[in-house]
């Protein structure tokens, strides 16, 4: 694996992308033309571009920084043994500061458009992740803990079971983007998915308001599922790690 400053950069590159080439996806694409306009993506478009973004930021970055570009993964990953302590706060800083860029880059973009306006108390605004009157399905504080931990802790056992020794080589990346494709066709009406405080972060900073308020929650549940999806699996992992 490359040296520090090399993985670094490659982790902000990569979750740079997938900020902005997710939350890009529903803030430009996702209802384009008006709401139920064929056109638009939809939940479906918008899942598989988070998909996309890391199975193609995967491949791509993979082998210099292990394409975490998500401080849970990169919490969990050193929970199951398999990323030092002291490489965490270098990654995760990259990993917002990419994040944060995104989010800017996407707003300017965002604001070409003829009477482009957030509204920050709307459900999902710009993206954005939330709980109560701010979940795109009005879903409450306790349902989003669940579905966050949970899918993260779900995601972490894919990870780490396709990135294991006697795992299929290669086919890693392609694993874990359509897993999370699946987590958000799962979660986008719940939270509008997180599964990545990275991501919630990068989206609350630019818009402020409730997404700040509450992004406390896409930091604790996510990394509370990631430390139980790699203790799960050094449980039921096959053989050595």
């Amino acid at each position: 694996m490359a040296n520090l400053p090399r993985r670094m950069t490659a982790e902000l590159i990569g979750t740079f992308w997938l900020v902005f080439g997710g939350c890009g996806s529903a803030v430009l694409a996702a209802n384009f033309g008006g709401v139920g306009n064929p056109v638009g993506i939809g939940f479906l478009g918008v899942s598989l571009a988070f998909g996309l973004t890391v199975l193609t930021g995967a491949y791509a970055l993979g082998p210099i920084s292990g394409a975490h570009f998500n401080p849970a993964v990169s919490i969990g990953l050193w929970a199951a043994g398999r990323f030092p302590a002291r490489d965490l706060l270098p990654y995760i800083a990259m990993q917002l500061i990419g994040a944060v860029a995104a989010g800017c880059l996407l707003k300017l973009i965002a604001a070409g458009a003829p009477g482009f306006v957030i509204d920050p108390n709307a459900p999902g605004a710009f993206a954005s992740n939330g709980y109560g009157a701010f979940s795109p399905g009005g879903y409450g504080l306790m349902a989003a803990f669940i579905v966050e931990a949970v899918l993260t802790a779900v995601f972490l056992v894919v990870i780490l079971g396709s990135t294991h020794a006697r795992a299929p080589a290669g086919f890693a990346p392609l694993a874990i983007g359509l897993a999370l494709v699946l987590i958000h066709l799962i979660s986008i009406p719940v939270t509008n998915t997180s599964v990545n405080p990275a991501r919630s972060a990068g989206i609350a900073f630019v818009i402020g308001g409730p997404a700040l308020s509450q992004l406390w929650l896409f930091w604790v549940a996510p990394i509370f599922g990631a430390i139980a999806g790699a203790l799960t699996w050094r449980v039921v992992q096959p053989g050595d790690a």
